[in-house]
């Protein structure tokens, strides 16, 4: 265990000595200035955390409180990290996991976090059906991030997607100008369309007067 955190400490002191002023600013900017960054570009970050990373796979255990304290920390970089710790032992998620997922998508919220931890869900909902209950919780939720991760947990099914919940998650969400959420719908759209044609198709016939015109341009796109 003591190996482990001090593994994980030098882990944070490389991130902070890998740090690039000028490209912490152009990343920064190209987030629309919300986070601050160290500045490590993704390949960087990849070699930086790739021993620990392997170390914490063969714990095959999650680690919530180190997922917590990397969210906790002020660079994204630590949020990236945190994300990628998850993916690499998504394996191991149980059922419960999903509220602390839920308080993931909601601190820090922006499509760069919310996008990677949306499959999360999905992933979850594949395993434990009965987790449809908590996405009708986020179809009708007032957070926009919650909302898109219901639209779009369902990116990889193809042949497995849900119909049934992704209606209910896109006409949950109709009429709105929020760029987000109508981005989402085309894109989820977009994506069962490569699997089901006819489904999207007929989808967006009989409710294109209610639909913005980028999810109708995005969910069209390969029909």
């Amino acid at each position: 265990m003591q190996a482990i955190q001090n593994l994980y400490n030098k882990l944070i002191k490389s991130f902070y000595k890998n740090r690039d002023s000028k490209k912490s600013l152009d990343m920064s900017k190209y987030m629309k200035d919300k986070f601050p960054y160290l500045g490590i570009p993704k390949p960087a970050r990849t070699l930086l955390q790739k021993e620990f990373l392997k170390e914490e796979k063969r714990k095959n255990k999650i680690d919530w409180s180190l997922v917590f304290d990397l969210y906790n920390k002020e660079e994204r970089e630590f949020q990236y990290l945190a994300i990628d710790y998850l993916i690499a032992l998504k394996s191991v998620l149980v059922k419960d996991d999903i509220r602390h997922i839920e308080k993931l998508i909601v601190t820090k919220s922006w499509w760069d976090t919310v996008d990677a931890l949306d499959s999360l869900i999905g992933m979850l909902l594949a395993k434990y059906p009965k987790l449809i209950a908590k996405i009708d919780e986020y179809i009708k939720s007032d957070n926009i991030w919650l909302k898109r991760v219901s639209i779009d947990c369902q990116l990889t099914f193809k042949e497995n997607t849900n119909t049934e919940i992704l209606s209910r998650a896109i006409l949950g969400s109709l009429g709105t100008k929020e760029f987000f959420i109508n981005k989402a719908i085309g894109w989820s759209l977009r994506e069962y369309s490569k699997t089901n044609q006819k489904w999207v198709r007929d989808f967006i016939d009989k409710h294109r007067d209610r639909m913005d015109k980028l999810s109708v341009r995005e969910g069209a796109k390969y029909l």
